[in-house]
């Protein structure tokens, strides 16, 4: 018997033998040839089945892990038809008159190093993308099949890492849980893990690798990040233990749909959910959810060649808002820029994107935008119960400018005939330092507040969030994250507006009672967790002192 450590990225218990996921060696070699234009034909055919295979991956993530999760697969198209990658083939099969395979490999060694040497983290990532497509290129050149198989028994997969084409296309039904070498918790393949429910444990290290075998019995404890080899009779019968009272939990959770979000002592507060798609709002009902508290509308720029018209937004508001049947939709005015890029907004290439031109500086500098998804809002309105939430304000001066806005449209609205609801509140995100330290001199200019963790984290401690390097240095928990969003609550209390929090820090029930205690009013959570954080509601007593 031997123990292994990582990180725990679902919490979950798993049981099973090892699968060894092992990708063939690309082999790739360099010929000379003399049919140019044949080579660049079996480019653009290699590049067509791609994006199928892309498309069909893109998919079954939807169906699987929803909207937001499966955007990746389309950065993934858009990589295949970036100007720069394509030039760079073509270019070298023309000068250099070589194979499409090696021309491909060459463009991918020298993308993947270029992105690699970057300071920005999100940069760096798109390192591992130009691999994933251009291995994927590759193959389609050699005729080889690039879809995953496993066992035809349920296993536990053991890799180095796993893109995330990689483990959306292995079967749920077959994969007990996944342990890998490398990878951060919040990689793309961590997430889609975490969406799909499956145990799952990363950054384990390379000997684990060399070390294990096929067919080796494991036990997966995602939630302490400990992996047992080969346990013995009594380990093994303790994690059984522990595998029932997790399964049995979860069973007595679904007794808890229809209850109140009550402590012992009569404290109530507001459950919603995070949602990035239409079709997630089928999850929202399902898991009982009070409301949604995050709609993100940026799912319709993402997917779209162009931008979205009034009436594609519109549509889709009114969707969610009428599937709500009356409870609360929070929905976020787009937040592109950063890591969700767009090529037809043109945005420049920045060294530190995070820090630089998106969601509300690209709203208040592209007026035109901003104006068609806010007509789209107050349209969809008047259909049920609807609250707009602002990203990324820093200042009074943007507030005060975006109030501005919504009076305007408001105005058009009305002059061209058209009804919208009068109740409709407005709230910003507090997810920079900046808001919670003015949070007095903002919350008598909106209805609520609501606390974006994730990034008040990385903006407050220095930490590039999906920098898998600086990941112990990015404490949620850091007394000065805690204590930014406490003097946000007693600011909006103060000036009449409520406040909740819609970042993963909502979800993370060993902060329950002191949410509570600050005078949080709604925890908003992925659906799946809408039940767990109810359940530590209803064990609190708030009279008891810490």
């Amino acid at each position: 018997m031997k123990r292994y450590i990582g990180k725990g990225v679902y919490g979950a218990i798993a049981i099973g033998k090892v699968y060894i996921f092992k990708r063939n060696d690309v082999g790739v070699k360099c010929i000379h040839i003399e049919d140019i234009e044949k080579e660049k034909a079996r480019i653009e055919a290699a590049k067509a089945a791609s994006i199928s295979q892309l498309q069909e991956i893109y998919e079954k993530a939807l169906k699987e892990v929803g909207e937001a999760e499966a955007q990746i697969f389309e950065i993934h198209t858009m990589l295949l038809e970036d100007e720069d990658y394509n030039e760079s083939i073509t270019t070298i099969i023309e000068e250099q008159k070589v194979n499409a395979e090696y021309a491909v490999s060459l463009t991918e060694s020298n993308f993947a190093q270029m992105f690699a040497a970057m300071d920005d983290a999100y940069m760096q990532a798109r390192a591992a993308d130009i691999k994933d497509i251009s291995s994927r290129i590759i193959r389609n050149l050699q005729g080889e099949n690039v879809q995953v198989h496993c066992s035809d028994e349920k296993m536990i997969i053991c890799a180095d890492d796993l893109a995330p084409s990689e483990t959306v296309s292995l079967d749920k039904d077959k994969v007990l849980a996944f342990i890998t070498a490398h990878g951060s918790s919040n990689s793309h393949t961590a997430i889609l893990a975490r969406n799909m429910n499956i145990p799952a444990i990363i950054g384990v290290g390379e000997a684990f690798l060399n070390e294990i075998q096929e067919q080796q019995e494991v036990i997966v404890d995602g939630f302490t990040g400990e992996i047992i080899v080969n346990p013995d009779e009594p380990t093994r019968t303790t994690f059984i233990k522990k595998q029932q009272e997790d399964e049995q939990k979860k069973q007595l959770l679904q007794e808890l749909k229809g209850k109140e979000n009550t402590t012992l002592d009569g404290t109530k507060i507001n459950i919603y959910a995070n949602i990035g798609s239409v079709e997630d709002v089928e999850s929202v009902l399902l898991n009982d959810a009070g409301g949604i508290g995050l709609f993100r509308s940026e799912f319709l720029y993402l997917e779209n060649e162009d931008y979205p018209t009034e009436a594609q937004q519109f549509e889709a508001y009114k969707r969610v808002i009428e599937g709500m049947a009356g409870k609360k939709v929070i929905i976020r005015t787009l937040d592109i820029g950063a890591d969700k890029q767009v090529d037809y907004f043109e945005l420049k290439k920045e060294e530190n994107p995070a820090l630089g031109y998106r969601a509300i500086r690209i709203c208040l500098t592209r007026p035109e935008i901003f104006k068609t998804q806010l007509r789209a809002l107050y349209r969809a309105s008047v259909y049920g119960n609807l609250g707009i939430m602002f990203p990324m304000i820093t200042s009074v001066v943007e507030l005060e400018r975006i109030l501005e806005i919504c009076n305007q449209v408001k105005v058009e609205l009305e002059s061209e005939g058209i009804s919208y609801a009068k109740n409709i509140e407005i709230g910003i995100m507090i997810e920079t330092p900046a808001a919670a330290i003015i949070s007095d001199r903002l919350a008598p200019m909106v209805d609520f507040f609501s606390v974006g963790t994730n990034d008040l984290t990385q903006y407050t401690l220095a930490c590039d969030r999906q920098n898998p390097d600086i990941e112990s240095f990015c404490d949620p928990h850091h007394e000065a994250i805690l204590r930014l969003i406490e003097m946000s609550a007693k600011n909006a209390h103060q000036h009449g507006a409520w406040i909740g929090i819609c970042g993963e820090l909502a979800a993370d029930t060993s902060l329950t009672e002191t949410f509570l205690r600050m005078g949080i009013d709604e925890l908003s959570v992925s659906p799946a967790f809408v039940l767990t954080v109810r359940h530590a509601v209803r064990k609190l007593d708030l009279r008891k002192k810490k």
